[in-house]
């Protein structure tokens, strides 16, 4: 599995989350499998996102696409305030451990 990782600040996390569940690149479409949003505990308008892919092919396309048409116009550039830090990632192994 591949893994793109985001990290930005943004103006308000209610106006950067309406963009987000607007999904202009139709992530299911666009082959995204899953995806989690996360930020620092104290940090309410600093967004990390991982979104979770079959192919790092898919990936790196879908890190162009939203450079691309996503952050250089519509709600999702006003939402942001900086350039986001990007990368992906290749998942090498998953464990599950049971409390004992």
């Amino acid at each position: 599995m591949f893994t793109l990782q985001i990290e930005h600040d943004v103006r308000d996390f209610r106006m950067w989350k309406r963009a987000f569940d607007g999904d202009p690149l139709d992530r299911a479409g666009s082959g995204v499998r899953s995806y989690r949003i996360s930020r620092p505990i104290g940090e309410e308008n600093h967004v990390m996102v991982e979104l979770d892919f079959e192919t790092q092919e898919a990936a790196v396309f879908f890190l162009a696409r939203l450079e691309n048409d996503v952050w250089k116009s519509g709600a999702a550039a006003q939402a942001l305030l900086n350039e986001p830090s990007t990368r992906i990632i290749e998942t090498l192994a998953v464990e599950t451990l049971e409390a004992p």
